[in-house]
């Protein structure tokens, strides 16, 4: 997994000053994609982000096509290879700094869109912890359902509503069944919640009909992303039998517009260790390479900004903090596996989510469903306000970083969402 001629090294500078600051979640060891415009005129265009700068690939001739189908179709050795000559051409000392410095925009100049086109999006539902805390809830004897240690649970999403970070989206509304209540109503949702999840980005498809190998997986997997899969909980608990969520997921689903590559994270892989008292994965989920570094380190945050605190300049609190590798029950390879195994072809630019991500441990569950423990315990926030769900002109902001000794911490940039008024 590791790109050639060491573009992780610790040791590495670029000439984009902001780049070597030590709190930027983009140094010269990351080098994230995603698309950017001057303004509205403009089309879209492939930008990689570096320190506090936007680099126009195409422009500055490190890439063949302003599209950003164009690098998300690269094989996994053309994107090393992409990489390598966008390291060699930042570091401090280049001889294509002349060349390279012209291209470079301040990214507070430019709009930033998703990362790329996205056509299909599938949910999934591997945070083992939050399965089973929100199945308790429910079914306290038996929280977690049969098949779950032993299939990828999943659902086909909505894609035109999915929004890049920094916008905001609308309370939605819809049919609503109170404990007790003889008919449903019609209502914008009084129990609107957050999902911390991460979104991993396909590259590369496959052909209806073929599936992709488990150990084939890395060759079609472009990189991670930040999601917030917003939830209208009353909505989701009345529609959701038999056949899953519709209204209560489909109005708003937030990304963050960076692509953290496959190959940025390859210092950050770990072994993918499954509990020797659970069943271990069908032959199609399973691989030697996978279990020796099918996981990846991620620290993940949610921050909370209330109006209140916004009003009074303060820049809200840290709610949530858990981690990608402890919380997920399935890595990315057996995700791609198990969902093109019955022969769906994924595209370029598909996004699949993982679910929501909760930790085992205090202040590790995330979403306020769990936090609040279905809403009968109040979160306390320390401006001394209380949330069972979420408020109009709530923010949230998911941010995410991977750090690790030896090893330059890389970050994903923030997620951020704010809820509005429901429309009349």
């Amino acid at each position: 997994m590791t790109a050639p001629f060491d573009t992780h090294s610790p040791d590495l500078v670029s000439w984009v000053e902001s780049a070597n600051a030590p709190e930027t979640p983009f140094p010269i060891q990351n080098l994230p994609y995603g698309r950017f415009r001057r303004d509205a005129s403009e089309p879209w265009s492939i930008g990689v982000a570096i320190g506090d700068r936007v680099l126009d690939v195409h422009g500055a001739g490190l890439c063949d096509s302003p599209e950003m189908v164009q690098w998300l179709t690269l094989t996994r050795a053309q994107r090393e290879a992409q990489r390598q000559a966008l390291s060699l051409a930042l570091r401090h000392g280049s001889d294509a700094r002349a060349k390279i410095a012209p291209w470079l925009m301040p990214v507070h100049e430019l709009e930033l869109g998703l990362p790329c086109e996205i056509h299909n999006y599938s949910d999934f539902f591997i945070g083992i912890h939050h399965a089973a805390n929100t199945g308790r809830l429910y079914r306290p004897d038996a929280p977690l359902l049969p098949n779950y240690r032993w299939v990828p649970i999943g659902y086909h999403g909505r894609a035109s509503s999915i929004q890049v970070s920094g916008r905001d989206f609308v309370r939605p509304k819809g049919q609503v069944k109170p404990a007790g209540a003889e008919v449903p109503s019609m209502q914008p949702s009084d129990r609107l919640d957050f999902e911390l999840e991460m979104g991993i980005v396909m590259g590369r498809g496959n052909a209806q009909g073929d599936a992709i190998p488990i150990d084939e997986a890395p060759e079609h997997i472009a990189g991670l992303t930040l999601l917030n899969d917003w939830s209208a909980r009353d909505l989701q608990r009345w529609e959701a039998q038999p056949l899953g969520p519709f209204l209560a997921k489909s109005f708003a689903t937030t990304l963050s517009p960076w692509i953290v590559t496959l190959e940025a994270l390859a210092p950050f892989r770990k072994p993918f260790v499954r509990a020797p008292e659970d069943p271990q994965p069908l032959p199609y989920l399973d691989s030697r390479t996978d279990r020796a570094s099918g996981a990846i380190d991620v620290t993940l945050e949610v921050w909370l900004q209330t109006p209140t605190m916004r009003a009074q300049g303060l820049g809200g609190d840290c709610i949530v903090r858990t981690g990608f590798a402890q919380a997920a029950y399935w890595t990315m390879a057996q995700l791609v596996a198990h969902h093109t195994v019955n022969g769906c072809n994924l595209m370029p630019g598909d996004l699949l989510g993982t679910g929501t991500l909760s930790g085992e441990g205090p202040g590790q569950a995330a979403c306020l469903l769990e936090i609040t423990q279905g809403g009968k315990q109040p979160l306390r926030l320390s401006n001394g306000e209380e949330r069972l769900f979420l408020h109009d002109g709530d923010t949230v902001t998911l941010r995410g970083f991977c750090e690790r000794p030896g090893r330059r911490r890389i970050g994903f940039g923030d997620c951020t969402g704010t809820v509005r008024k429901a429309r009349p």
